[in-house]
Parts: C-alpha cells; structure tokens; sequence
C-alpha cells in the first residue's frame, strides 16, 4: 500500500510557523532553543530518556529536561559541547554523546580542526550524570571517522555496555578516515568503572566493499544511491540477539549473540527505490524491520507530487525463517500522505514504536514533514492514525522541522532542528492502551519487548 495524499493534502498547505494536527493529536509544549545551544551552528537532534528527564542533542552541546509533568517541561542543565551531531544516549547515570565532525582535542571547549595541520580528535564521550544540573564530562573514546550515531548494548550480566559506532564516508585526504571503511567500532564500557572504556573490536560487515552506489545526489528527481562505506545507524533488540542496520547502500540483519562479534545474516539492497538506507525499527515481536530512505541527506524537498510515493519512503520488511537461515522480505512502502511545499525539506527520520499490545505502531518525524502516526500491524496494508505539523519556519534560522519523534510513558517528545523540544499528545482509541506502560529508560536505537 502507497500513502497518496489526498486532493486536499495537495492543495493546502500550513501557513508560516502554523501548526496544523489531526483531531486526536494536541501540541502540549514547547521550549524554544536556549543560550547557549541557540544562534550559529544550533541544530537540534537526537533524544534520550531517563526517569523524569529527556536529553536532547545539539551540534552545540545537550540539554536535560525536567518532563515530571509533561505539559509543563523544564530546563534543568544544558552543556555547551560543540561537536556534530551529538547523537545522545543513556544508560544508568551515563550519558553517551557523538562527535563527527573534527576537532581540535576532546574538551568540550575544542575547536574545529581541518586536517593536515595539526592533529583532531572525534569520536565518543561519556559523561556523568548522576546530577542532572551539573553533568560531569569523564572521558572519551577516539573512533575511526568520528561517530555520526551510536547504539547502546548492554551486556548480559549487567556488568558492561557496548557501544556500536557507526560512521562513514572515508576519503584519501582525512588522516583519520581512509577507505575502504566497511566497519563498525565497537567500544566497551565496564559500568563501574567507565573511564575504561575502550575500542574492543572493528568488525567488517561488507567484506565485498557493500553497495557500489549509482548516480549522482545532486538530482534527487533521478533516481540514485549512495556507496556503501561504513553505516548510517544501528538498532539492536540484545534479547532476540538481532541487530538491524541502515548502511547506506544497503540494509543488513546481524546476529548479535556475541556482541563484541556481531555477523551479517542476511543483507538486502534496492537501487530502484533507495538512495540512502538511514534507520532501523524492528517491530515488539522482532519479525519485522521498517526501515527508512532518507532521500535528498535531509535538505530536499521530497515529499512533493514530482518525487512521488516510493522514494524517500519507509520500506516494510518482514523477517521470515530461523536463526542464520532468517531473510528481509519486502513488503510495502509507506510515505508521509500529506504534499508539503517545494522548499521544504521532508523526508523519512527518526521515530519509535508505541507499546500497544498486539499491534505495531509507530511515531517518526519527517523533518518540515512534522510528525506521522502509522499502523504497520499489516506489512502489506501501512495506514496513518495521526500526525502533527508546523508550517514553513517564519525565521529562517529555525528551519529544518523535526529530528526525532519518540513516544515515552503516555506522550510524544520531539526533538527539532530549529524550534527547539516539543510535546505532544495522543488520544485515540488504537493507542490509548500504551499510557498504562511505563519505561524508567529509554534509548530508542536499543529495543527491548514490551507486553502482550
């Protein structure tokens, strides 16, 4: 099934900085970028949670947000930390934060470092942050080609975490960075003890060199795909020992068991509708992947009538076989059912599932696209509950739309490039079963199973 917008989806569009929602979704908050994570060089990213609290990224830092009532969030710290895209996680009173983008030490008061004059650093920091208000910054972890994001997974006895880092795009010119970089980084960290973190293995998941790419993105009207040269991003499920990545040319099932030792099961490509595999989310029971394309690397405006239904989509896999023998099958494309304007960047990004028993719904952002609701129960037949939407930003600095769009105990947090933390609320009928579920953490990227 295709999402096509309606006739009056096609000619209607919010006006500047209007927010438009379905009937069962109300804007609860927002809290607009705050200095110091505001003006030049702010975009706003990914979102963890812990207890009471959201922690947003910034490519200036991170804030950590009071959500013990949600309709009324509070900022209580934010830590000034250049370093794209500070792609946020967290575990216990660890925070784990992404620098992709080369600097010139570790510190959080680094600049930015053009190779070839003296040495940069990128790659992993840890903080802690036991006090929410005074976050304290412990260590780091040097990676090949930085960390454009990372995933969390714990370990069985509850004595370390692993974190999987996934960078890409090498070039012959950065010291750091050389290709072919068909790996992951794979950095262990003993909980007690975390300024022992370390790089514990480089496994190569494309020992063929992965998806030799076609055609150019400077046309995204054409179709095109990006090489395969490292992966975008991860989500494991550690209790179903799967992992499911998005690595630019190609989407790929692993096996987990041994998590310093993941193996590549099952690898799928499509060249005729994907340019750039970008994320994973495995349904509750792990038998199917949706996974994202994002089209245009976020700046393109591809959710118009031009683009079309099935590209810059979600792709639906289901998962079908036993153990090394399991396979991604396709199944359908869903793409947001609203046009948005030709200047609009809109393409599929960052969401999460609902814990609904029995069913598989999930919340994604789509960038100036706002907020999509979707039933993907029935891979064959993906159909919208609700959705949420800003119009063109007013000021251009504050453009971009939303980032990441996570449901966490009863409502929906999201993260967004120029406007800063929004909250949202659902009330319908399909998905009211989920506020009776609770999390005291919540790293998306990191699934684990709720009821049923």
């Amino acid at each position: 099934m295709l999402g096509v917008p309606s006739a009056s989806a096609q000619s209607q569009f919010p006006g500047p900085d209007e927010i438009v929602t379905s009937s069962n979704v109300k804007h609860v908050a927002n809290i607009p970028a705050t200095a110091p994570l505001k003006g030049t060089g702010s975009t706003g990213t990914d979102l963890a949670f812990t207890g009471d609290y959201a922690i947003a990224g910034n490519y200036l830092g991170f804030t950590i947000y009071d959500i013990k009532d949600p309709r009324a969030p509070k900022i209580t710290s934010q830590v000034l930390c250049p370093g794209s895209q500070n792609d946020v996680s967290v575990s216990g009173n660890l925070l784990f934060l992404s620098t992709d983008s080369r600097r010139s030490d570790d510190s959080c008061s680094s600049v930015a470092q053009a190779d070839g004059t003296k040495a940069y650093w990128e790659g992993m920091k840890i903080f802690d942050i036991s006090d929410k208000r005074n976050p304290r910054y412990i260590r780091s972890v040097e990676t090949a080609c930085g960390s454009h994001t990372h995933t969390l997974v714990p370990d069985k006895r509850g004595k370390d975490v692993y974190i999987y880092v996934s960078s890409y795009s090498p070039a012959v010119n950065i010291s750091k960075c050389q290709p072919p970089h068909d790996i992951i980084t794979i950095i262990k960290v003993p909980l007690r003890n975390p300024a022992a973190a370390e790089v514990v293995a480089t496994p190569n998941l494309f020992p063929d060199g992965g998806n030799p790419g076609k055609g150019s993105s400077s046309n995204i009207e054409n179709p095109y795909v990006v090489a395969t040269s490292g992966c975008h991003d991860i989500t494991v499920f550690p209790s179903k020992n799967l992992a499911a990545g998005a690595c630019m040319g190609d989407g790929v099932l692993l096996n987990i068991a041994d998590p310093e030792k993941p193996r590549v099961i099952n690898r799928v490509q499509d060249d005729e509708h994907f340019a750039f595999w970008h994320s994973a989310t495995f349904n509750n029971d792990g038998t199917k992947v949706i996974f994202t394309d994002e089209l245009g690397g976020g700046g393109g405006a591809t959710c118009t009538a031009k683009i079309g239904p099935t590209r810059g989509a979600n792709g639906i896999y289901d998962i079908t076989g036993r153990g090394d023998q399991r396979a991604l099958e396709f199944r359908s494309f869903y793409k947001i059912n609203r046009y948005q304007t030709p200047t609009e960047n809109c393409v599929a990004h960052n969401g999460s599932l609902l814990p609904v028993p029995g069913r598989d719904i999930m919340v994604q952002a789509w960038y100036s696209g706002g907020v999509q609701l979707v039933d993907y129960t029935n891979s064959q037949q993906p159909k919208e509950i609700g959705f949420f939407e800003r119009g063109p930003a007013a000021n251009s600095a504050e453009s971009g739309g939303v980032w990441s769009a996570y449901y966490y105990n009863g409502f929906i947090y999201t993260s967004d490039l120029g406007k800063g933390f929004d909250v949202l609320e659902i009330n319908d009928p399909a998905t009211d079963l989920a506020k009776s579920y609770r999390w005291t953490e919540l790293n998306v990227q990191t699934q684990s199973t709720y009821g049923r």
